[in-house]
């Protein structure tokens, strides 16, 4: 097969070859015995199609057909006997890709729905699966697509969740799942599961994380929003009789800036603390106290108090951060400098608004910029407001 040929002119060319050969056939009352050509556009020289694409070796038809449609797949698969033995190779099924939107207003290809649902029933139900892939467009079929992707997985649970025990990591965002479909998913991953990451996802409980802790062992890495957590799971994950996290990162975010969740009153094992909306300096006192293990925090905005004190002490106390980023949180450029010259040529990241950083009798601006790119040893400067 020549280079200039895409995939599925290969197959769209051969299939149109194929008939117009069989019409042919049909027309005359016997098949021609002459070999049929096409002519490829990037030399003068002919290949007999018959003879060579139709007896292509099964791991180049099954290669090609891996970047086809369900539908090309299909259509491909009629052509003759060679290439319908390849279109049921379990291989060609291991891996599946859905596009979901609207037509009308969207640019990418859609997934037919017939062709969605038949392979949700069918072949996975008969192929080991390992992975299942679905693009969606907006946010309203991301809604749809997190719908029908539980739905995928349970009609294709005979083969899909009882093959699949080797999963290693789950990323589950914006999905109704709940505490049972929670449950479900890691039973058979237990052994092998370190990393779960569950964003945006209101139906699951506490007590399902506790039910994960209790059965991922090998468990090293938790992500979650902070209304998943629980004084009780906090205490779990904190204990040596349950897993034992290197990482765990949690997303702060309430709808309500005033509302400060009642948690970190005690030391708990987060190394990774993003908070989307306004902290109070309470709250971030309370995080170098009880969060020793810190690597990362994030802080989106404070109010107008600067936070010298609080930062001063999460450099004291946090040995083991090493990125920090400050939004809208007011700090004079000493305490910012004295936090600096703590925490020195470990912090990899240091993000801070130019506009946020108060100038004193001690440092200006400019100042601030030199003595922060000599103690971390590289050249380092504030982030600027856009000005368009």
């Amino acid at each position: 097969m020549q280079h200039c040929l895409s995939h599925q002119a290969f197959i769209h060319i051969y299939i149109d070859i194929m008939k117009r050969g069989q019409l042919k056939g049909r027309n005359k009352g016997h098949k021609s015995s002459t070999p049929m050509y096409v002519q490829t556009g990037s030399s003068n020289s002919q290949k007999p199609t018959e003879e060579t694409w139709g007896n292509l070796p099964h791991h180049v038809v099954l290669h090609i057909f891996q970047y086809l449609s369900l539908v090309d797949r299909a259509r491909a698969s009629s052509v003759c006997r060679r290439w319908n033995n390849v279109f049921h190779i379990p291989d060609l099924w291991r891996r599946f890709e859905f596009e979901l939107n609207q037509p009308a207003t969207s640019y990418l290809r859609s997934t037919h729905q017939i062709s969605f649902s038949k392979s949700s029933k069918d072949t996975l139900n008969t192929c080991s699966v390992t992975n299942v892939s679905i693009k969606v467009d907006s946010c309203t079929e991301s809604a749809e697509a997190a719908i029908k992707t539980l739905g995928l997985i349970s009609t294709a649970r005979p083969s899909f969740m009882d093959l699949s025990q080797s999963l290693s990591s789950i990323k589950i965002d914006d999905t109704p799942i709940n505490d049972p479909s929670l449950k479900v998913l890691v039973a058979n991953n237990s052994d092998m599961l370190k990393l779960l990451k569950m964003s945006s996802c209101p139906q699951v409980s506490p007590a399902g994380i506790l039910c994960v802790a209790d059965q991922c062992h090998g468990l090293r890495e938790l992500a979650l929003n902070y209304h998943l957590l629980s004084d009780e799971l906090l205490l779990a994950l904190s204990s040596e009789k349950h897993v034992h996290l290197e990482h765990l990162r949690i997303d702060v975010v309430s709808e309500n800036p005033g509302e400060n969740p009642p948690f970190f009153r005690e030391e708990t094992p987060v190394t990774h603390l993003y908070f989307g909306r306004a902290v109070s300096k309470d709250m971030l006192g309370r995080i170098w106290l009880n969060c020793p293990h810190l690597v990362e925090l994030v802080v989106c905005a404070n109010g107008l108090e600067p936070l010298d004190e609080e930062l001063i002490r999460i450099a004291e106390r946090c040995k083991s951060l090493t990125a920090i980023g400050l939004g809208k949180c007011e700090v004079t450029c000493s305490g910012f400098m004295e936090f600096v010259k703590m925490c020195g040529g470990r912090l990899s990241q240091l993000s801070i608004m130019e506009e946020v950083l108060i100038p004193d009798n001690t440092y200006n601006i400019e100042q601030t910029h030199r003595e922060v790119s000599e103690h971390l040893g590289r050249i380092w400067f504030p982030d600027r407001m856009p000005t368009w």
